[in-house]
């Protein structure tokens, strides 16, 4: 706020005054007032009045340039409200009002639809475990009458299994703390209940396997980082290549980490789409191509792991295949806090 747009929002009650003080001069002319006199009155009548917008500047200048500098300095421009001080003037103190007004009816309105989305969660939460049932009747029926049939059957229960563990742990991705539990987690152990998982299509696709070089003990929760292993791996899956297709996966331990890595040699991912591969519903060439992809897997890997304090990492070249790792700080860095 400069002096000039001040004094201009001040132009009405200057001119009001010049021309009071006017007319006032001018009768005093008329009945012969020494002008000395005349003088005088204009600095009695003047000097207060100059004085106080000088002072009342100064204060607006203040409070606005210290309003400005806080809004800069927060990261969550809308706590605003929460840490000004009430300023003396009375258009100050009619903003400061407002605001928290309006800062109180935002939290009024957050706590609605926070409360309308944990109500949605816990909805999808029921109807995921309510389906499991019928699932699990479904592969019963399929285990009592086996045949070709019942067996490709269940190859697509398979995958709504997989897209219903997608949408559980999607509801649960923006609340991890509350759903964890931090253990010590054999990397071993982990890889090859997750290799177990997905045995049928490797066996269906003749994909080779090796898990051999994988060995060493993190702190995580077993069951977000087997979610991440199993969504890594069946992306491996679905785009192996024809024949002599391979996964291997091993680990590399480093003075600060352990890496994760699960290598295939299937088409790979074309440059372009390398960068953009854990954002929200990219599908990229690949989805395109082979109309697989959800384009949700990964960015829920990438955001799991973030929260879990864990990096991802992911190359590819295209026709050579992808690499992608997991990176376990050593210590309790990836501890949730």
């Amino acid at each position: 706020m400069s002096i000039k747009s001040y004094l201009k929002d001040r132009t009405v009650f200057l001119l009001i005054n010049f021309i009071l003080f006017l007319i006032i001069c001018g009768s005093m002319m008329l009945i012969n007032i020494d002008s000395k006199i005349i003088l005088l009155i204009f600095c009695i009548w003047f000097f207060p009045v100059l004085s106080y917008i000088i002072v009342e500047f100064i204060k607006q200048k203040n409070f606005y340039v210290e309003l400005d500098s806080l809004m800069e300095s927060l990261d969550k421009k809308y706590l605003l409200s929460e840490i000004i001080k009430e300023p003396e003037f009375i258009e100050g103190k009619f903003l400061y009002d407002l605001l928290k007004r309006a800062n109180k009816d935002m939290h009024e309105h957050v706590k609605k639809y926070r409360d309308t989305g944990y109500e949605y969660r816990e909805y999808i939460e029921t109807w995921v475990h309510e389906i499991k049932t019928p699932i699990a009747s479904a592969k019963l029926i399929i285990e009592n009458n086996q045949n070709e049939i019942t067996n490709n059957i269940n190859q697509e229960i398979k995958k709504i299994e997989e897209y219903i563990e997608q949408v559980l742990y999607y509801s649960r991705s923006n609340d991890v703390s509350k759903d964890y539990i931090i253990k010590e987690v054999s990397l071993a152990a982990l890889v090859r209940s997750t290799v177990k998982k997905n045995s049928r299509d490797f066996i269906s696709k003749s994909i080779a396997i090796d898990i051999e070089a994988v060995e060493g003990i993190v702190y995580s929760d077993v069951k977000w980082l087997e979610f991440i292993l199993n969504q890594v791996i069946g992306n491996a899956i679905k785009y192996i290549r024809e024949s002599n297709g391979k996964v291997r996966i091993f680990t590399v331990q480093n003075k600060n980490n352990i890496v994760l890595t699960i290598e295939d040699n299937g088409i790979g991912i074309i440059e372009k789409d390398v960068n953009k591969v854990f954002e929200k519903g990219f599908t990229g060439e690949n989805g395109r191509k082979y109309g697989k992809s959800t384009g949700i897997g990964l960015y829920l890997c990438k955001k799991l792991a973030k929260q879990l304090g864990l990096g991802l990492a992911l190359t590819s070249k295209t026709g050579e295949g992808t690499k992608v790792s997991i990176i376990f700080p050593l210590g309790n860095a990836n501890l949730i806090h």
